[in-house]
């Protein structure tokens, strides 16, 4: 595990990486790291030696707080849907629980969904906690992730959803001329 200092400002985001989820993963990239926190997520691990599993674990064990968005649950290309979301939120809960006194006395999960309740028709085991829906609308997912931290935080000086996602899109328009020329997307650093 990482120093505490770093395990405790650092948030895994597991969510999708395909582009139609891109502007709410930007929004939650921002807001984490506006709020004075790093964002982790898979993207940062690119060590083709390493197993991608292990690499996962290695971040969720590395953070205190964890973003799990459950929102891509429907058949692909394959007629099957992806699971990579619903397990790695195991993994993260399983840390909680099993893991060192550290992990289970301050590990902290947010969970989302695109609409309420949507995720008991998959992943049943989890009602009765509270999931969050954002309506895959980054304003709203930009409040829930600023929300939650605040509160688990207890650093109530975050600023609010809308003026962080005021800031989201003022930082957006200037930094998507940078991307396009680059060919690239916003992602956190690892």
């Amino acid at each position: 595990m990482a120093d505490s200092d770093d395990f405790d400002r650092s948030v895994f985001i597991n969510c999708p990486f395909d582009t139609e989820y891109h502007p709410l993963f930007e929004a939650i990239v921002f807001t984490v790291s506006i709020a004075g926190f790093r964002p982790r997520c898979a993207l940062e691990a690119s060590n083709a030696g390493a197993n991608r599993l292990t690499k996962t674990l290695d971040i969720i064990d590395g953070c205190r707080y964890g973003i799990h968005d459950l929102s891509r649950t429907q058949p692909g290309a394959y007629g099957l849907p992806r699971f990579n979301m619903p397990f790695e939120l195991g993994l993260d809960i399983g840390c909680k629980r099993y893991g060192s006194d550290v992990h289970r006395k301050a590990k902290s999960l947010l969970i989302l969904d695109r609409s309420r309740f949507r995720y008991q028709k998959f992943l049943s085991d989890i009602a009765g906690q509270d999931i969050r829906h954002h309506s895959s609308n980054p304003r709203r997912a930009t409040g829930c992730v600023r929300d939650w931290l605040s509160l688990e935080s207890r650093n109530f000086k975050i600023p609010g959803g809308d003026h962080i996602f005021a800031r989201y899109r003022e930082f957006r328009k200037g930094a998507s001329p940078l991307c396009v020329g680059r060919n690239q997307r916003l992602r956190p650093s690892g």
